[in-house]
């Protein structure tokens, strides 16, 4: 199993440093997407203060040349502090501060979804959108090979992994672990975790978070975990096909409802919002993954639990549908639906955006309207 170099330091070694007394200084970790849409980067500064607040911290900036988010004659792009967590891994006092990009004309940088997802969020803060985003990922060695599978060919086939127990059913448990303790800490919304079908692929539930809170909550869990994985020396993999064949592959099944969803009759409002969302299938898939549809392709077949990426279907319990109605949803009257189509490296400010300007401001056609 080839895991990091990193990983053999010595990490008693690193905590007798760790234990030192910072007096009344504060390390902040800034961290941002990249200009692939879905990579996560990060830099520490430290502040004079306890910031209590967003507006407390500073504005910094970063070389856009080395992330895939500018030219080099005209590097300088700019941290726009967005939300505060405590940071798991140095403490408290220290902080964990997710980012807007801007680029030097203080626009935002291209794969800054968030800010449009704040104005379009806020347009419909009155209907009180919940979401509930299940992450799956697939923990890695770091020759890409799965974690715990055996070097020179596979393990048993898909069936005792799914919410297995044991060590040869469970692959990596201790990453879960301290990754779901690290996110309660920093105060992330996680509501869940369990081994999935695939041997060494996981998910964690993040949810319910309202608006904005969905992508910003998601996106710090997402980070946490590759910090987590740095420390054991593996690699957490978003791909939403990481092994081909009779595999299954990871998604971020996306939980969404209203007021009126989740009071009494809602049924009605769920089915609405699922007819619209039935007109508008291609502007969803290309708003549902980093490549525009092409990484969801690979996973969406219409096998391994999926639909087929060409076709919309909705149905009760059906797992096999683009969109399910949970069977204790159908019985009540009320609740939530789940979009199954959004990949695991999705960008969940693309998702919940996507979900909103379908299903509460009634858009159509292919394009997202101008407000």
């Amino acid at each position: 199993m080839a895991t990091s170099s990193s990983a053999t330091l010595s990490k008693t070694v690193k905590q007798q440093y760790m234990e030192l007394p910072q007096g009344d200084k504060v390390q902040a970790m800034y961290i941002w997407i990249d200009g692939t849409g879905e990579g996560l980067r990060c830099k520490t500064r430290t502040l004079d203060f306890e910031p209590k607040s967003i507006e407390d911290l500073p504005e910094w900036n970063f070389d856009g040349s080395s992330t895939s988010q500018s030219e080099g004659s005209n590097s300088d792009m700019y941290l726009m502090p967005a939300a505060m967590f405590r940071d798991p891994f140095r403490k408290d006092p220290n902080k964990l501060v997710l980012c807007d990009v801007l680029k030097y004309n203080r626009k935002p940088a291209e794969t800054n979804l968030r800010i449009t997802c704040k104005k379009i969020m806020e347009m419909v803060e009155d209907q009180i959108p919940w979401f509930g985003m299940e992450q799956e990922y697939t923990i890695l060695g770091t020759d890409g090979h799965p974690f715990g599978w055996p070097s020179n060919g596979f393990p048993g086939p898909q069936g005792p992994y799914y919410c297995g127990v044991g060590a040869d059913k469970a692959y990596g448990r201790d990453v879960v672990e301290a990754h779901y303790r690290a996110c309660l800490y920093a105060g992330v919304d996680i509501c869940g975790t369990n081994a999935e079908v695939m041997p060494a692929q996981w998910e964690f539930q993040v949810g319910p978070s309202e608006g904005i809170n969905m992508g910003d909550h998601l996106w710090v869990a997402r980070f946490i975990l590759h910090r987590v994985c740095e420390d054991f020396g593996v690699v957490a993999s978003f791909d939403p096909k990481p092994i081909s064949g009779n595999w299954n592959g990871a998604g971020c099944h996306t939980n969404f409802s209203t007021k009126e969803m989740r009071e009494e009759g809602g049924l009605k409002a769920i089915e609405e919002s699922i007819e619209k969302l039935g007109k508008r299938h291609s502007y969803h898939i290309r708003a549902y993954d980093p490549k525009g549809g092409l990484d969801n392709a690979r996973r969406l077949t219409g096998h391994h639990e999926t639909s087929n990426i060409h076709e919309f279907s909705a149905g009760v319990a059906n797992r096999g549908a683009s969109i399910r109605i949970p069977r204790m949803v159908g019985q009540e009257k009320k609740g939530y639906f789940e979009d199954r189509r959004p990949s695991a490296n999705c960008d969940p400010y693309g998702v919940t955006e996507a979900l909103i300007r379908t299903c509460l401001l009634s858009e159509e056609g292919d394009e997202p309207a101008e407000y």
